[in-house]
């Protein structure tokens, strides 16, 4: 199944300031999301920047406001971002799914996206989680609960979907 750009939303889930410094490698993490995001930006794709009960966790990191473009996000407490962004996703059918923390918010997130009809597309070079057994086991529970597995360049290259355009070179640029 191709994912289709018209198609297509992201949830970018709780990368935030008490968040971000915990989890492994968070600086090549950060790196990859940011390329991400910019990318996503190119392509024109709608994305929604959630946060973990804020008055807790702080703000987003400066890097996902300056790499989305977004200025607004949506304040949660449930571990599952899905109930909150909902209707910000109707009409959509591809929901790929970045953040952290991989066996928490994310994976209920994609659990509960899943169970809704949409199709997520965990991003798997695009969360993060403290420990790395945590990270493994959500990757392999979302693949169970009917996630599309997938890198951020290998999800770009397939929202591009030829190099017959003018985006294709400005794509290029980010993740060389």
């Amino acid at each position: 199944m191709r994912i289709e750009r018209e198609r297509t939303a992201a949830l970018v889930i709780d990368f935030q300031e008490l968040l971000v410094p915990a989890v492994m490698d968070y600086e090549e993490l950060m790196k990859r999301v940011r390329i991400f995001l910019k990318g996503l930006k190119l392509l024109g794709i709608p994305m929604t920047v959630t946060q973990q009960y804020t008055k807790g966790l702080g703000m987003s990191v400066p890097e996902i406001w300056e790499a989305s473009g977004e200025t607004e996000y949506v304040d949660k407490t449930s571990f599952s971002a899905f109930r909150a962004v909902e209707p910000l996703i109707q009409g959509k059918k591809y929901i790929l799914v970045c953040g952290m923390e991989a066996h928490c918010c994310v994976l209920q997130t994609v659990i509960d996206l899943a169970g809704a009809g949409y199709v997520p597309v965990l991003v798997t070079d695009c969360i993060g989680s403290r420990r790395e057994a945590d990270l493994e086991t959500a990757v392999k529970r979302a693949g169970q609960e009917g996630a599309l597995l997938t890198t951020y360049e290998a999800v770009l290259l397939e929202l591009l979907g030829t190099s017959e355009t003018p985006l294709w070179k400005d794509i290029l640029k980010l993740i060389k």
